[in-house]
């Protein structure tokens, strides 16, 4: 007997917007891990819809401050289809990825899906970075470093429109948890649009559950949570397979419970899972950690609750 929506696993391999070859493997090292038995586990029916397709990665440097643009466009695109199909047939999309700037395709067809439907959004992003750069501002050009700000309107046409007129998100949908990594002009664009960013210096003062306590304030039967966790969230001591190691993120403890309290609102829609990169792994430990902490945001609890 399944509980719930079903499940469409959505694979996208491709390490396009990153500065590290490796994330395009992610999407397999997760099925190693066994995602779908995981999920399986917790009664719902899963349906593994496979890998998407898209263009290879050309490995060039920057043009106009940006990284393999078309690319990342096209493989954007795809996201944006397959994710808006799961949507339409009332299914839960979990994205598995390849690198952080495919959540331009997800969320702009998470985005367009509320819209369409009259529903309110909130999206939890789980990350050390705040990828709030910009093709002025970005240090590398690699387009991961980007999404939040072309969600939010601030970077290429293609990209900020793909789901309709830009902005796809309004910044005050958004809550940022984990971060320690911004670059010194990124942080003055986050500031200037008014991001709420429960950094670790937050989680350290207050704890992970007053952050999350806040990060979630205000939702209801009527919103659809969107939760997109990049694996480098993670500190490196528990998830070293990542381009971008960190030091000082949360720890599995409390990567639990921010997983938990989300799962306790009965409210998750859709889900990203990016930046996993095998290549930097060791025998798969970051994807099983992954996995584990994926079963706790869909209701497997560490604590004897009824």
């Amino acid at each position: 007997m399944s509980a719930g929506p079903v499940i469409h696993l959505i694979g996208a391999p491709t390490d396009i917007g990153a500065g590290d070859r490796g994330a395009s493997m992610g999407p397999e090292a997760l099925r190693v891990a066994g995602i779908d038995r995981a999920l399986r586990a917790q009664g719902l029916t899963v349906l593994d819809t496979g890998n998407l397709v898209g263009p290879h990665n050309p490995w060039q440097p920057p043009v106009e401050g940006y990284r393999h643009l078309p690319e990342v466009i096209a493989w954007n695109t795809a996201v944006h289809q397959a994710v808006g199909d799961a949507l339409r047939a009332s299914a839960l999309p979990i994205l598995l990825g390849g690198d952080h700037c495919l959540a331009i395709g997800s969320l702009s067809a998470v985005a367009q899906h509320c819209r369409a439907n009259g529903r309110k959004l909130r999206v939890l992003w789980l990350d050390a970075h705040a990828d709030f750069n910009t093709h002025t501002v970005t240090p590398t050009g690699n387009i991961h470093g980007m999404p939040v700000a072309c969600l939010c309107g601030n970077g290429p046409q293609a990209l900020t429109t793909l789901g309709g007129s830009a902005p796809q998100l309004q910044p005050s949908c958004i809550r940022q948890i984990g971060i320690r990594s911004v670059d010194a002009e990124e942080k003055r664009l986050v500031h200037q649009a008014g991001l709420d960013v429960f950094d670790m210096r937050f989680i350290d003062e207050y704890g992970m559950r007053e952050a999350m306590r806040q990060a979630l304030a205000g939702i209801d039967a009527d919103t659809h949570l969107h939760v997109s966790f990049d694996v480098d969230f993670l500190d490196p001591d528990i998830a070293p397979g990542v381009g971008t190691t960190v030091p000082g993120g949360p720890t599995y403890r409390e990567a639990q419970l921010c997983m938990e309290m989300i799962a306790d609102t009965g409210l998750l829609a859709s889900l990203d899972v990016v930046e996993l990169n095998p290549a930097f792994d060791e025998r798969n430990r970051t994807a099983e950690v992954a996995v584990d902490l994926i079963e706790s945001l869909f209701g497997k609890s560490t604590l004897m609750r009824k």
